[in-house]
């Protein structure tokens, strides 16, 4: 299934898109099930919770026109977020081009020394999981940004809760899928992580964390390690990469992460940024009213515009 978060009358509903895309079936509307509250108690529910979803889908019980609703990200406030570094391409491209900054040569990407701990085990930082917003929501400039980017990336929603969960039983922790918009102000990011720390306010600004335009549920996706990327801005299209160029896949992250930490249903892990999914690796950066635009094979596409604040 394809499932949204949207409003309607002043409240926030759930429900999930009919074939075609153009219609969702209102869960919140049609049932008084409490999984069907919002997007967290439906991941509760687990199997039982999709299966009442699925067979009110399958009744078309309760449609709404999609162009009548307001999507809000799948889960508005997921439980806890994380975001992951596991594109090498994206490592090499943008460590390659800072020298630029400071005046100096664009280096050879492949001549870049990278970690050898970034090698042997997934590395990633927890994002704010309070400013998420969904599609069609405008992404508000930090005022103390010049060089705001976007990073194309996608990311699972965890489905069970679990610790030291072994590599080969991690595919089962996972709900589903979404695409993920990691905005960042680079200037802010770059200042700050030279004291061997962060990334923070490079990061963590209202807005900056972007999710949609839906979840969709892991049996919809046959193989996550082979789908199509790319980000448009204005219509033009910056980046174009493959989910297949994953160094760690999501069940390293998983099999790593709850080594003596409890993961719990409804957190969510980003990929990283695919191998040149954004504007540093070519040393250009977004400006006030453009419209980025991210699609991921399966995933559909997530669209929001840039805007400045008073």
């Amino acid at each position: 299934m394809k499932l949204v978060t949207f409003e309607t009358g002043g409240a926030r509903h759930i429900g999930a898109l009919l074939p075609g895309e153009r219609e969702a079936v209102d869960f919140t509307a049609g049932d008084a099930a409490p999984y069907f509250r919002d997007m967290l108690a439906l991941i509760d529910g687990a199997d039982a919770a999709l299966d009442h979803g699925r067979a009110l889908l399958a009744k078309s019980a309760r449609s709404v026109p999609l162009a009548e609703l307001r999507l809000l990200a799948p889960v508005p406030e997921p439980r806890q977020m994380r975001d992951f570094l596991v594109f090498e391409k994206h490592i090499r491209n943008a460590r390659a081009i800072q020298p630029t900054f400071r005046g100096g040569a664009r280096l050879d990407p492949a001549a870049v020394e990278i970690p050898k701990v970034w090698y042997e085990q997934p590395l990633y930082y927890k994002c704010n999981r309070f400013s998420v917003i969904g599609t069609g929501a405008d992404v508000l400039w930090p005022r103390y940004c010049k060089q705001l980017d976007y990073e194309l990336e996608f990311g699972i929603f965890l489905g069970r809760t679990g610790k030291n969960i072994p590599r080969d039983q991690a595919r089962q922790h996972v709900f589903g899928f979404c695409i993920f918009n990691d905005v960042s102000a680079r200037d802010a990011q770059m200042r700050e992580m030279q004291g061997q720390l962060g990334p923070a306010k490079g990061k963590d600004f209202d807005t900056g964390n972007v999710m949609g335009p839906w979840l969709v549920t892991a049996d919809e996706i046959g193989d996550p390690y082979n789908l199509a990327m790319v980000a448009r801005v204005n219509g033009e299209e910056w980046s174009r990469g493959n989910s297949g160029t994953m160094h760690h896949k999501f069940e390293d992250m998983i099999a790593h992460v709850s080594g003596d930490e409890t993961l719990h249903a409804g957190e969510f892990f980003g990929s990283g940024t695919v191998g040149g999914g954004c504007g540093l690796e070519m040393g250009k950066f977004l400006n006030p009213g453009d419209v980025v635009e991210l699609e991921v094979q399966g995933l559909g596409v997530l669209r929001n515009r840039v805007v400045t604040q008073r």
